[in-house]
């Protein structure tokens, strides 16, 4: 015999589809290209209960007001194939309320190993046409529109903000791969004071523990985005852009270019992605998984970004060959100090943690990322994981001659803020001692 509570789950989820069904019946009444729903109240048709449905762990996540937020954006995606067709799919599932895609190429056969959702039917269309087909099954509470267009900077304008002007875009997304389109898209944000975001190159990388989020100034070993940082230097541009991109090292052994052919030859413009001269990005080897991996990895900084959750890159990460050196470096210290014991008082499988984890891969006086080492922090307390800070070599010997050797006090060399930021990284690192 079932027990009434079991009847009454199997009639609510009965009636929920029901009402699902009964919602998104419209859809199919609009696929009819004659019949056009006015875009800013199509959410409006659908069941606000259904919708929070839906997006139930979204909203278990990042909180009432953090989806608030979510669902206000309203989101710009250039470049639409196989990053950027993963940033859409996810931003429209997490709930965006407005998204618009714009890219000029069709659906071919070589897509469908990382597009995000196109099938052997969707050969032939546009990239920005088959996501909104797929992607208004998925949300159809989301006002996607679409620009099936190349963006250049002469209609740039019109085509983010859209003919009327009033399309006011919340961030852009910068998943194009031809450099010089990248580059102007990327300073008229910058000029504009756009939020925006761009993807770095996923062709012949294949490491998905190399992926990295960090200031375009901080970027390393992606051709795509030295080629953009170089422009944008000449621009007057040297940082303020994010960039997803992989630090994972070229290899003899793995995928490599492929070589042009006499065809590809006679259809001229070789030289579009001038990071891998005459090359073109359709033939640039590619994993389909990798794209993928660059996509979610944008539209998770952007949802947590612009809901307020908690995020901090870590800066450089990947660097085993360092690890040992911060050791070698720290006794060599503790020999300066006149310490009798010298001998380091933590292993080498805990300079990730400390370096990575607690310091996020960069020095808490200047935020820089390279040249770091591990230097005693308080002279009056003995060398432990809570009493070593993370710092650029010339900051290590300032700090060594008016702190650990002198007489000055923290705030003599120190501002209350690097001061606040060192106490909460240690305070963070005791929190989390407990769970290692």
């Amino acid at each position: 015999m079932l027990d009434r509570s079991h009847v009454v789950t199997a009639v609510a989820a009965v009636a929920a589809t029901v009402g699902v069904l009964h919602c998104y019946k419209s859809i199919k009444e609009a696929e009819n290209p004659e019949v056009q729903s006015p875009p800013r109240s199509v959410e409006r048709q659908y069941s606000e209960e259904l919708i929070e449905e839906q997006l139930a762990r979204n909203y278990a996540f990042l909180g009432d007001d953090g989806m608030r937020a979510v669902r206000n954006q309203r989101i710009v995606v250039v470049g639409v194939g196989g990053v950027g067709s993963w940033v859409a799919t996810m931003l429209v599932r997490a709930g965006v309320g407005h998204i618009k895609l714009i890219d000029f190429d069709q659906v071919t056969l070589s897509s469908l190993n990382r597009h995000a959702v196109a099938t052997t039917k969707d050969v032939g269309i546009s990239k920005v046409n088959c996501l909104k087909n797929h992607l208004s099954q998925v949300a159809p509470w989301v006002n996607i529109e679409v620009e099936n267009s190349l963006w250049t900077l002469d209609q740039g304008e019109q085509l983010i903000y859209g003919k009327d002007g009033q399309w006011n875009p919340t961030f852009v997304i910068d998943c194009i791969d031809n450099i010089d389109t990248k580059v102007d898209l990327l300073e008229y944000c910058f000029n504009k004071g756009l939020k925006v975001i761009s993807s770095g190159g996923a062709a012949c990388k294949n490491d998905p523990t190399r992926l990295n989020v960090a200031d375009i100034s901080k970027t390393e070993e992606d051709a795509l985005s030295r080629q953009v940082r170089v422009r944008l230097k000449k621009r007057g541009i040297l940082k303020g852009i994010p960039v997803v991109f992989s630090a994972e090292k070229p290899d003899p052994r793995k995928a490599q270019l492929l070589p042009i052919t006499e065809e590809e030859l006679a259809k001229g413009d070789v030289d579009q992605l001038t990071a891998l001269r005459n090359f073109r990005v359709r033939i640039l080897p590619v994993l389909g998984t990798m794209p993928g991996m660059f996509g979610l990895t944008i539209a998770t900084y952007v949802l947590c970004q612009v809901a307020g959750y908690p995020m901090e890159p870590v800066e450089g990460k990947n660097r085993y060959h360092n690890y040992e050196s911060f050791l070698t470096g720290l006794g060599a210290q503790l020999i300066r100090l006149g310490v009798k014991d010298n001998r380091v008082p933590i292993k080498l499988s805990e300079v990730p943690y400390i370096l990575e984890e607690v310091w996020r891969g960069k020095s808490p006086i200047s935020g820089y990322s390279t040249r770091l080492v591990l230097s005693q922090w308080d002279p009056k307390k003995p060398l432990s994981v809570q009493n070593m800070v993370v710092m650029t070599k010339e900051e290590m010997k300032v700090h060594e001659q008016r702190i650990l050797l002198g007489s000055d006090t923290f705030a003599d060399v120190y501002s209350p803020e690097v001061l606040a930021l060192v106490a909460q990284r240690f305070a963070d690192e005791q929190y989390y001692s407990q769970f290692r």
